[in-house]
C-alpha cells in the first residue's frame, strides 16, 4: 500500500499535467489557421514545439509508470523540466501573437476546466479507495477527502472569480493555474498519505 499511495499520488499530479496540456494544445489549435504569412509560419512552429513537448512528456510518464516507484522518484526532476519547458513554450506563443486577449482567455477557460476535472477525479479515486479500508479508519479518510473537496472548491472559485474578471494578461492567468496546481498537488499528497496512515497504522 505504501508504494501503492506513491504511485497513485504521481499518476494524478502527471494525469493532471497531461489534461492541461491538451487543453492548451486544443485551445491554441482552433486558432491556428488565422495570421499573416510570417507570423502564420512561427505560430506553426510553436504549436509543434508545444506538441513535441506533450508527446515527450507522456511519453516520459508512460515509461517511468512502467518502471515503478523508485524510477518514479528519479525521474521526478526530469517531468518537472519538461512541464515547465512546455508552459515556457505557451508563454513563448502568446508573446508571438500579441495582445490576443480572447484566445488567452479562451486557453485559460479550458485549462482551469480540465484543472477542475483533474480535482473531481483525483477526489473520486482516492474516496474509492477509502472505501476499501476498515470502517475503524472510516473518519481519518473521510475528514481527509472532505477536505480535499473544500480545497477543490476553493481553488475553483478563484479561478472562477479570474474568468470573470477577464482582463488579466496571461502571466497573471497563468500565475492563477500554478497557484491551483500547486494546491491541487498538496491536496492530492495529504489525501493519498491519510489513506496510507489509515490502511498501516502504527502499533
Amino acid at each position: 500500500m505504501p508504494e501503492q499511495s506513491s504511485m497513485h499520488s504521481y499518476l494524478s499530479w502527471t494525469k493532471e499535467r497531461l489534461d492541461e496540456m491538451d487543453a492548451v494544445l486544443a485551445s491554441l489549435e482552433t486558432k491556428t489557421d488565422q495570421g499573416k504569412t510570417e507570423l502564420r509560419r512561427r505560430v506553426d512552429q510553436l504549436m509543434s514545439d508545444l506538441s513535441k513537448r506533450r508527446d515527450e512528456f507522456q511519453a516520459q510518464v508512460k515509461a517511468q509508470a512502467e518502471a515503478g516507484e523508485t524510477a518514479i522518484k528519479a525521474s521526478n526532476a526530469q517531468l518537472e523540466s519538461l512541464w515547465h519547458g512546455f508552459e515556457a513554450q505557451v508563454e513563448s506563443y502568446f508573446e508571438t501573437i500579441g495582445e490576443q486577449i480572447e484566445q488567452q482567455q479562451a486557453t485559460f477557460r479550458k485549462v482551469a476546466a480540465a484543472q477542475a476535472k483533474a480535482w473531481r477525479e483525483a477526489a473520486d479515486k482516492l474516496h474509492y479507495e477509502a472505501a476499501r479500508v476498515a470502517a475503524t479508519r472510516r473518519a481519518d479518510m473521510d475528514a481527509a477527502i472532505k477536505q480535499m473537496r473544500v480545497d477543490a472548491a476553493e481553488a475553483e472559485a478563484r479561478l472562477q472569480k479570474l474568468k470573470q474578471a477577464g482582463s488579466d494578461s496571461w502571466i497573471s492567468m497563468s500565475s492563477a493555474l500554478s497557484e491551483a496546481r500547486k494546491a491541487f498537488d498538496q491536496a492530492n499528497q495529504r489525501g493519498w498519505d491519510a489513506l496510507k496512515r489509515a490502511a498501516f497504522p502504527r502499533s
